[in-house]
C-alpha cells in the first residue's frame, strides 16, 4: 500500500475554521465600527492625508496629458473663433464706414437745405441720467420711482426712456426723487404714429388684466392701414414727446363687424419691468420756449419821431377846437 494514498489532513473534529456567514457578519460589524469611528473621532484623517500627499505627484502626472489635450483643443477653438470674429469685425467696420460717410453727406445736405429754406435749427434735447429705485406698491397703477428730482432739474411731464424706447412720463416730482407713470398704466396716454404709413392715433395703457404690460390703440377705423409688426413712434403733436421716439410694436389687430372701430394691441419696446437705468428728457414745449426767438424792441428813427409828435399836436388842436362853445353857448 502506497503512502501517497494515505490522508495527511487532520480529522474534521480537529478543524477549527469559521463559517462564511460568521465572517461576513464580523467584517460588516468591523466596517460599521470603523466608519462610525472615522466620522466621530476622525481616526483615519492622518492616514488619508498621508496617502493624498504620496499619490499627488502620480495624480498630477496622470492628469497632465488630459490637460494638455484640453488646452490644445481650447486654443484651436479660440483661435478659430477669434479669426472668424476678426473677419466679421472687418466686414462690419467697412459697412459702418460706408454708412458713416453717407450719414455725413446726408447731414451736410440737410444743413444746406435748412439754410436755403431758412428753417430754424433742430432742438437740442437736454437729458438727465437716472436710475429706477423701486416700483410703487400699488396694484392698480404702474409707476416707478427715480433717484433724481427737482434738484437735478427734472420737470413734471418729462418723457422717460431706456435704451429701447419710451418708458413713460414723469407725473410727480419731489426734491430728490420723481415718480414715473409707465405706458402700461390704464390712465396713461401717448400720441403715436405708424412709422410705415404715417397714420396717427393715441395709445392707452391696456386696462384689462389679460395682457400684462401692454398698450392699445383705440377708436381707429376698421379701414385704417395697420398691420401686425408695424412700429409705433411718437407723433410729437402733444407738445411733450419729440417726434420719432420708438414706442411699441403691433402684435394683434382685432377688426369687429359690429363696431366701426378696431382694437389694436401693442407691445412696448421699452423694458417696463426690468428697466434700471433710464434717461429723462426735457418736455418739447419747454424746449420750444427756450429756443423761441426773443422779441426785439425797434427804436423809431428821427423822422418817425418828428412825425409822431406832429400827429399828437394835431390831435390836441382838434380836440381843443371841438370843446369851444358855439353861437348858442353850447359846445
Amino acid at each position: 500500500m502506497s503512502l501517497r494514498t494515505l490522508e495527511r489532513d487532520a480529522p474534521s473534529q480537529f478543524k477549527h475554521t469559521v463559517s462564511a456567514g460568521t465572517r461576513v457578519v464580523l467584517l460588516s460589524t468591523l466596517a460599521v465600527v470603523l466608519m462610525l469611528a472615522d466620522v466621530r473621532l476622525k481616526l483615519t484623517e492622518p492616514l488619508r492625508q498621508a496617502v493624498s500627499v504620496v499619490l499627488f505627484p502620480l495624480q498630477w502626472a496622470v492628469m497632465q496629458p488630459v490637460e494638455w489635450l484640453s488646452s490644445g483643443k481650447d486654443y484651436l477653438q479660440d483661435l478659430h473663433e477669434a479669426q472668424a470674429e476678426a473677419v466679421e469685425s472687418r466686414r462690419l467696420m467697412a459697412a459702418m464706414t460706408l454708412k458713416a460717410h453717407e450719414a455725413e453727406r446726408l447731414e451736410e445736405e440737410n444743413s444746406q437745405l435748412r439754410d436755403l429754406l431758412e428753417l430754424r435749427p433742430r432742438l437740442v434735447v437736454e437729458t438727465i441720467a437716472s436710475e429706477v429705485m423701486y416700483e410703487t406698491p400699488d396694484s392698480y397703477t404702474r409707476r416707478v420711482v427715480l433717484d433724481k428730482g427737482q434738484v437735478a432739474g427734472v420737470l413734471p411731464g418729462s418723457p422717460v426712456m431706456d435704451d429701447l424706447g419710451v418708458l413713460g412720463q414723469v407725473t410727480r416730482v419731489q426734491p430728490f426723487s420723481s415718480e414715473v407713470t409707465l405706458l402700461s398704466d390704464r390712465e396713461q396716454a401717448i400720441p403715436v404714429m405708424v412709422a410705415r404709413t404715417g397714420v396717427r392715433s393715441v395709445a392707452y395703457g391696456d386696462a384689462s388684466n389679460l395682457r400684462t404690460d401692454g398698450i392699445e390703440l383705440r377708436f381707429m377705423s376698421n379701414d385704417a392701414d395697420v398691420q401686425v409688426g408695424d412700429e409705433l413712434v411718437t407723433s410729437g403733436v402733444d407738445g411733450v414727446y419729440m417726434a420719432g421716439l420708438p414706442v411699441a410694436r403691433v402684435v394683434e389687430v382685432e377688426r369687429r363687424n359690429q363696431s366701426p372701430f378696431m382694437r389694436v394691441y401693442c407691445e412696448p419696446k421699452a423694458r417696463l419691468d426690468g428697466a434700471r437705468h433710464v434717461v429723462v428728457l426735457s418736455p418739447l414745449d419747454v424746449l420750444k420756449a427756450e429756443h423761441a426767438p426773443q422779441a426785439q424792441r425797434i427804436e423809431p428813427t428821427a423822422a418817425e419821431t418828428k412825425q409822431l409828435r406832429e400827429d399828437k399836436s394835431a390831435q390836441r388842436r382838434a380836440s381843443g377846437s371841438a370843446n369851444l362853445p358855439g353861437p348858442g353857448g353850447q359846445p
